[in-house]
């Protein structure tokens, strides 16, 4: 083939290429032009992203699109849109967007970022299961209530010195799912918890990293390099295989009339799957990663909005004292149980705003489009990675009155009451929304009020209290110390 027919060629290819585009893309979102190869990874701050893609918004508007290195999004921001897009139009946006890291961790399985006939199946699984095992009841209210009084007391060993709480409070929170998962719970210094704890907290805190980020633009040739999506991986496994040992265990003395766990449940759903031929949904592979999920997902956050309400309390005092008297009120020297919470509205608010203000997940899980979608007049190709930013809505100031301070009343009316703001969203919205949400109100509840009830919270001396985030797709507070002085 002569020089000029090849030429000819190439441009006809590329012409096909971007009259396909110009179709596939007409009417799509705005946003800022790309440069060659990274996009627009330029104007994303690596410590704040969600800030900046805020600062887009007040641009290009509520709806729009942004290219990351070869990867096209659009950002979903404020309370409406993200309403909007997750409830009216919760068919469309539901999807899981394809990511080649996770892919590799979790090859479609699980609940967190399955799509399709798996992940409905897995979700009815996990939130019947759930309220098998006690969420919203008063069973699982008994073991929290007890692993609180555990925390309580492993707080006391420190006799007011000066402490770091991250490791005690992961592990409480982390029994409480543990508990449901494997039927068990573990002491606060049992090297297995802190093994599983350590592996879960540094996969969180290293998924934006550069060489992550690198990994999903260039799989191949970057998973041949060292550097932090190996340790995700190595870390993954080594979870998967401390499952896969349990479940091994638990599968020999297993008794489908007898269920001791989320675990137990899930293999018996295995063997009726297996007699009935039906299609093979509930296999170990399955289980390995929905266990892993659900570890994550059950302590990571709830651990982190505990510190953030610790280290408030500690910044202003005097609201740690004003939920100290409504504790004394309400429920005096006696345990704090979940029926408390409907006489005690400020300490309800303060919780509300420590979820808020500490903005956990600040950008969401990412959702994708289920479907070619027309959304307030753009429209969306089928697969589009979509970010329904929560920072956006947890700081948005048409529903908070002072969206960057930490301002209890956002949740409190004239009188006192308890107010709901339906733009308070932590867990976010529709068909995604998280699974825990109920279980993890009780926790907070539970845990916040016996640790105000028993201590006062106090910054070691000369210490300056920051309340800037930690790197990481949670925003966690930096390390800091406390002085829990008892009150008894």
């Amino acid at each position: 083939m002569d020089p000029v027919t090849i030429l000819l060629s190439i441009i006809f290819i590329l012409f096909l290429v971007k009259t396909y585009n110009d179709q596939k893309y007409k009417n799509y979102p705005p946003g800022p032009k790309p440069l060659p190869l990274i996009g627009s990874l330029h104007l994303i701050e690596r410590k704040k992203p969600h800030y900046a893609l805020m600062k887009l918004a007040e641009k290009y508007g509520s709806v729009f699109s942004i290219q990351l290195a070869m990867e096209k999004m659009v950002i979903l921001c404020g309370y409406d849109t993200v309403k909007d897009a997750l409830i009216n139009h919760a068919d469309d946006f539901y999807d899981r967007p394809d990511n080649p890291l996770v892919d590799r961790i979790a090859h479609g399985n699980g609940i967190v970022c399955a799509n399709g006939e798996n992940w409905k199946v897995m979700r009815r699984f996990t939130i019947s299961t759930l309220r098998d095992f006690g969420m919203g009841k008063r069973s699982i209210e008994n073991k929290i209530q007890e692993e609180a009084q555990c925390l309580m007391q492993e707080i006391r060993t420190y006799k007011g010195e000066p402490f770091e709480n991250l490791a005690i409070i992961n592990a409480a929170v982390a029994n409480i799912i543990v508990s449901i998962l494997l039927g068990d719970r573990f002491e606060y210094d049992d090297p297995i918890i802190l093994n599983l704890i350590r592996k879960i907290n540094e996969n969180i805190k290293s998924f934006g990293n550069f060489m992550n980020i690198l990994y999903n633009m260039f799989p191949r040739l970057v998973g041949m390099l060292p550097g932090s999506h190996q340790k995700v991986f190595q870390n993954v496994e080594d979870t998967y295989a401390y499952i896969r040992e349990v479940f091994t265990k638990q599968k020999k003395t297993l008794d489908v009339n007898d269920q001791r766990n989320l675990i137990d449940a899930f293999l018996a759903r295995q063997e009726q799957e297996v007699q009935s031929e039906s299609p093979l949904y509930f296999h170990n592979d399955n289980l390995s990663v929905l266990v892993s999920d659900l570890l994550g997902a059950g302590m990571e956050t709830t651990s982190t909005t505990l510190r953030w309400g610790l280290l408030l309390m500690m910044k202003y005092p005097e609201i740690q004292k004003k939920v100290q008297n409504e504790i004394d009120t309400v429920i005096g020297s006696a345990e704090p149980q979940i029926e408390h919470r409907k006489q005690m509205p400020y300490t309800d608010a303060v919780i509300h705003e420590i979820q808020r203000f500490g903005n956990i997940v600040p950008m969401n899980v990412a959702h994708a489009t289920a479907k070619d979608v027309t959304f307030r007049g753009y429209n969306i190709p089928k697969g589009t990675t979509i970010i329904p930013l929560l920072t956006s809505v947890l700081r948005d100031k048409a529903y908070f009155e002072k969206p960057y301070e930490f301002y209890p009343e956002h949740f409190l009316d004239s009188e006192g009451n308890l107010k709901k703001n339906e733009a308070f969203i932590p867990f976010s919205l529709g068909k995604r929304s998280c699974a825990g949400e109920n279980l993890a109100k009780m926790e907070l509840f539970l845990f916040f009020t016996t640790l105000l009830q028993n201590f006062s919270f106090q910054a070691p001396p000369g210490a300056v209290l920051d309340l800037t985030p930690a790197l990481g797709f949670t925003s966690a507070p930096l390390p800091y110390k406390i002085c829990a002085i008892s009150r008894s």
